[in-house]
Protein backbone atom coordinates (compact mmCIF):
# COMPACT_ATOMS: atom_id res chain seq x y z
CA UNK A 1 0.00 0.00 0.00
CA UNK A 2 2.74 2.43 -0.87
CA UNK A 3 0.61 4.14 -3.48
CA UNK A 4 -2.45 5.95 -2.03
CA UNK A 5 -4.31 5.76 -5.34
CA UNK A 6 -4.15 1.96 -5.33
CA UNK A 7 -5.49 1.90 -1.79
CA UNK A 8 -8.41 4.18 -2.69
CA UNK A 9 -9.24 2.09 -5.77
CA UNK A 10 -9.21 -1.11 -3.70
CA UNK A 11 -11.55 0.45 -1.13
CA UNK A 12 -13.88 1.69 -3.87
CA UNK A 13 -14.02 -1.76 -5.49
CA UNK A 14 -14.65 -3.48 -2.16
CA UNK A 15 -17.38 -0.97 -1.34
CA UNK A 16 -19.04 -1.49 -4.71
CA UNK A 17 -18.97 -5.27 -4.36
CA UNK A 18 -20.39 -5.07 -0.85
CA UNK A 19 -23.22 -2.77 -1.93
CA UNK A 20 -24.12 -5.05 -4.87
CA UNK A 21 -24.08 -8.05 -2.53
CA UNK A 22 -26.39 -6.28 -0.10
CA UNK A 23 -28.74 -5.05 -2.81
CA UNK A 24 -29.17 -8.30 -4.73
CA UNK A 25 -28.31 -10.88 -2.08
CA UNK A 26 -30.07 -9.27 0.86
CA UNK A 27 -33.49 -10.39 -0.30
CA UNK A 28 -32.34 -14.02 -0.03
CA UNK A 29 -31.96 -13.71 3.75
CA UNK A 30 -35.09 -14.44 5.71
CA UNK A 31 -34.67 -11.96 8.55
CA UNK A 32 -37.61 -10.43 10.35
CA UNK A 33 -37.12 -6.71 11.01
CA UNK A 34 -36.84 -6.26 14.77
CA UNK A 35 -35.40 -3.57 16.99
CA UNK A 36 -32.66 -5.83 18.32
CA UNK A 37 -31.58 -6.84 14.82
CA UNK A 38 -31.36 -3.21 13.72
CA UNK A 39 -29.30 -2.32 16.81
CA UNK A 40 -26.91 -5.18 16.08
CA UNK A 41 -26.54 -4.19 12.43
CA UNK A 42 -25.93 -0.54 13.27
CA UNK A 43 -23.49 -1.09 16.14
CA UNK A 44 -21.53 -4.07 14.76
CA UNK A 45 -19.10 -2.07 12.55
CA UNK A 46 -18.21 0.22 15.47
CA UNK A 47 -17.65 -2.74 17.78
CA UNK A 48 -15.45 -4.50 15.22
CA UNK A 49 -13.33 -1.37 14.69
CA UNK A 50 -13.02 -0.84 18.44
CA UNK A 51 -11.80 -4.43 18.86
CA UNK A 52 -9.27 -4.04 16.05
CA UNK A 53 -7.95 -0.75 17.44
CA UNK A 54 -7.79 -2.16 20.96
CA UNK A 55 -5.89 -5.17 19.67
CA UNK A 56 -3.41 -2.90 17.90
CA UNK A 57 -2.88 -0.86 21.07
CA UNK A 58 -2.32 -3.94 23.24
CA UNK A 59 -0.14 -5.78 20.69
CA UNK A 60 1.73 -3.18 18.60
CA UNK A 61 3.67 -4.23 15.53
CA UNK A 62 7.41 -4.49 15.89
CA UNK A 63 9.03 -2.89 12.86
Amino acid sequence: MNNPVNFIVKIAIASTLLSVLIKYGGSQLSLTPTVSLSLIIVSLPSVILALIMGWRIIYPRKS
